[in-house]
């Protein structure tokens, strides 16, 4: 039996190579596992202003590069946000497949020690998910998304009083399902938003044709 994946990032941390190595450990145990998750994502916490300070663009390009790897898992991720969530815990939050969030749980775009905030790709993935006219004030100036407005934006997927339960939620959905084919279905839903029909169509019917194999598969076994 697999062992359980989890993983706390505390924003409130500054972000150093440890923050990297926690996230590229948790990607190694899934995919060596070879898993059907989910991985349990905790994210609280927010930096205070100064906590680019030990930061250089090297560490932060690998903090991205483990991200997009977390965001590619053969796994489904459920990340759930408690209390104030900005910097390294809010970019886990949203490259996570299901999110949720407690009561009273706020998303925020760190600031740096100049007032600005942070332009890293928590702005990307905020506009990715909700549009540019819905998250213009939180990517600008750094003004927090409560929770219940999280929900109307489609940055949280669910309110929920117990981690565990979501947890336990998205478990049962992804019950008897193959990590490498939530995978390919996971980047057809990303293709999505950037791709002609035209150029979708092939990987699309590339994947029917994988599916239907399987099924065959499976009907003369």
């Amino acid at each position: 039996m697999s062992e359980a994946l989890t993983l706390t990032v505390d924003g409130s941390e500054p972000l150093t190579a440890a923050t990297v190595k926690a996230v590229q450990e948790v990607c190694d145990r899934a995919e060596d596992q070879g898993a059907h998750g989910p991985l349990a994502v905790h994210a609280t916490g927010t930096p205070a202003g100064d906590w680019t300070g030990g930061l250089d663009v090297m560490l932060v390009s690998k903090w991205e590069r483990a991200l997009r790897r977390l965001e590619r898992l053969p796994v489904a991720t459920v990340a759930v946000a408690d209390g104030d969530c900005g910097g390294p815990a809010l970019d886990v939050f949203l490259a996570a497949d299901v999110r949720a969030v407690t009561p009273g749980a706020r998303l925020l775009v760190a600031r740096d020690a100049t007032g600005s905030t942070w332009p890293g790709m928590a702005g990307y993935r905020l506009v990715q998910l909700a549009g540019p006219a819905g998250v213009r004030r939180a990517v600008l100036f750094g003004l927090p998304v409560e929770g219940p407005e999280a929900l109307r934006l489609g940055l949280a997927d669910d309110l929920v009083d117990d981690p565990a339960a979501a947890v336990a939620a998205v478990a049962g959905l992804t019950s008897g399902l193959s990590g490498k084919e939530l995978a390919i279905r996971r980047q057809l839903l990303f293709d999505a938003a950037s791709t002609s029909f035209e150029d979708a169509l092939g990987p699309h019917l590339a994947a029917c044709d994988r599916a239907l194999r399987g099924t065959a598969r499976e009907a003369a076994s």
